[in-house]
């Protein structure tokens, strides 16, 4: 997927004015995390699981190339493969190359984030192999050619009437005539032309949620039941999955399911939880001859021992972003890469470049929302102010942001003349905004007021002068 970060700043503005994507997101603020605190809320060691869950991945991060080694043993032992793709170029060409193998003409896609990140259904198309997204939210975005706008729900900047146009538009060559208006309806025909692609494809492709050390399978979650489809009909399995999905046993893959699908949807558990282990073996009535596991780095163990390790502790579960005051208005899309949100502004400049993305880890206004519900608890504002500083460092900062920097720097070392102009400050804007009691527009902050109002300052002053009055009279 070719990126866009760059963009960040133009792609949040139309992002902004997007009347159809401003009314899917206001579905989404009162959804996803309402449902994700109702979850917690019956489950009274929430938040012990959430300790549990970042000790497993620490502990697992910490003994990654024992875990992964364990792991390729067990696969192989089972009749299955595993390949070491170092970059999104070598797992690119092992696909393609397992693909050929078996003369495969199409593939049946279970939801993968890796898959957007690696560019491979482009990569496959140009071979002549087609890609076939199985998940419902997937195949709309595949029909449309856009990249997914949310880890786990890949379509949700989509209202129904798009998503209704999209299917009558490419659903009547197979002789859908008829533009669906309900959901039930729109689900429904998208099944039927689904269930021919699983009978059809050489091969299935999905990701993974969890890499069990112990047993060698891979773990997947779902809702809809098409990643087991695309994994038992075609004659070969293909697991693509990044090195820090390894856990040690089934045990631990117990507790960081019970806190992946509350934070996710607010579900106590998904729909479907399936293990594969291996290849068929004899006896089985499905399966595939050949499993495959694809295994990419990336550049992901270059942090491996540093202070940005924390990120790989992610089990994509979403609910940084549908807690963010910065997602919520905006959407995935102006993010300009595969992962968007609060972990997409950490992650993405590690695997591009604080270059290219620097952008992302300054659209945040540091609330702290994604870190308190992060399941593993991963410190989220302290990784993008780490990219903060390497983009300061870099002097890629804007010329505008370093000076206003440098300014508020030289004020804040000389604490009285500090609050003199504040004071001052304080002074003009509330006298001058008390009629209304906001600003609509205000000089030096029309990216604030463009799209909403600033209040004015209540009566009272500065912070540090209602602190000082309080602090007399204490001791008073």
């Amino acid at each position: 997927m070719q990126s866009t970060a760059r963009d960040f700043k133009h792609n949040a503005h139309e992002a902004l004015v997007d009347p159809n994507l401003q009314d899917s997101l206001s579905k989404l603020k009162v959804g996803f995390s309402e449902r994700r605190r109702q979850a917690a809320e019956r489950l009274p060691e929430f938040e012990a699981l959430r300790d549990r869950a970042r000790d497993i991945k620490n502990h697992t991060l910490a003994n990654l190339d024992f875990y992964l080694e364990e792991f390729e043993r067990k696969v192989i032992a089972l009749g299955g493969h595993v390949h070491w793709a170092p970059t999104a170029e070598d797992a690119q060409r092992i696909i393609a190359d397992l693909c050929k193998s078996v003369d495969a003409k199409t593939i049946a896609k279970s939801k993968s984030m890796v898959s957007e990140e690696i560019g491979l259904n482009d990569h496959l198309e140009a071979l002549g192999i087609a890609p076939i997204e199985t998940d419902l939210g997937e195949y709309i975005i595949q029909l449309r050619h856009e990249p997914p706008s949310h880890i786990i729900a890949p379509a949700v900047h989509l209202t129904k009437d798009q998503v209704a146009d999209t299917f009558y538009e490419h659903h009547k060559a197979l002789g859908f005539t008829k533009r669906l208006t309900e959901r039930n309806d729109l689900v429904a025909e998208a099944r039927y032309v689904l269930r021919q692609k699983f009978l059809e494809a050489d091969v299935g492709l999905n990701g993974a949620n969890f890499l069990v050390a112990e047993t060698g399978s891979s773990m997947l979650v779902t809702n809809e039941g098409n990643a087991d489809l695309s994994n038992t009909l075609p004659r070969m399995q293909i697991v693509l999955a990044s090195i820090e999905k390894v856990i040690p046993t089934l045990e631990d893959a117990a507790v960081l399911l019970r806190v992946l699908a509350r934070s996710a949807t607010g579900q106590e558990s998904s729909a479907y939880t399936t293990l594969n282990t291996g290849p068929k073996r004899d006896g089985d009535l499905d399966g595939p001859s050949q499993y495959h596991v694809v295994i990419l780095d990336n550049g992901r163990s270059s942090v491996l021992g540093t202070k940005m390790q924390d990120m790989l502790r992610c089990i994509r579960c979403g609910a940084c972003m549908n807690h963010c005051p910065v997602y919520g208005a905006i959407g995935g899309h102006a993010y300009g890469w595969v992962y968007p949100g609060p972990i997409g502004a950490v992650l993405t400049p590690q695997l591009i470049g604080v270059e290219e993305a620097g952008n992302l880890p300054n659209a945040s206004t540091f609330c702290g929302r994604c870190e308190s519900v992060c399941p593993v608890r991963i410190p989220l504002p302290g990784l993008m102010r780490h990219w903060r500083e390497r983009e300061f460092e870099q002097h890629l900062t804007p010329r505008a942001v370093r000076q206003g920097l440098a300014l508020w720097s030289f004020l804040a070392r000389r604490p009285k003349l500090y609050r003199r102009l504040t004071q001052l400050a304080n002074r003009m804007l509330a006298t001058f905004g008390k009629v209304e009691g906001r600003y609509r527009s205000l000089p030096l902050a029309s990216g604030w007021t463009r799209f909403r109002d600033l209040p004015a300052p209540q009566p009272g002053g500065t912070f540090h002068s209602q602190w000082a009055r309080q602090r007399s009279r204490t001791r008073a």
